[in-house]
């Protein structure tokens, strides 16, 4: 059963740093990609960041590539989203997903059909 559990999320002041952890278990993909994706209060749910298995091949949206970084520590099976400089418009659920990199795959690493499991989120909340 595969299980993707998001931790690390909270109130954070502007200007302010949070890291998020997306520990994986549960999947037998060779090569696959996990990524965090977040959703605001009435919007669309976005790419954030994006990892592969395999190279550390990486990829993440304009709005966050100053400021957060994603990594992995595969002796834990889990991914962290380090974010710095928060600013109020990051204010959002996140979520962990993951799926297997198929061709094309890194052309449109933020697109939501690519990938087969998701976390049940956590939320971070950037405010003063």
């Amino acid at each position: 059963q595969v299980q993707l559990v998001e931790s690390g999320g909270g109130l954070v002041q502007p200007g302010g740093s949070l890291r998020l952890s997306c520990a994986a278990s549960g999947f037998t993909l060779d090569l696959y990609a996990i990524a965090w994706f977040r959703q605001a209060p009435g919007k669309e749910r976005e790419g954030v960041a994006s990892i592969s298995s395999s190279d550390g091949t990486s990829w993440s949206a304009n709005s966050v590539r100053d400021r957060f970084t994603i990594s992995r520590d595969d002796a834990k099976n889990t991914v962290y989203l380090e974010m710095t400089s928060l600013k109020a418009e990051d204010t959002a659920v996140y979520y962990c997903a993951v799926g297997p990199i198929r061709p094309g795959f890194w052309a449109r690493p933020d697109n939501i059909a690519a990938y087969d499991y998701w976390g049940q989120g956590t939320q971070v909340t950037v405010s003063s």
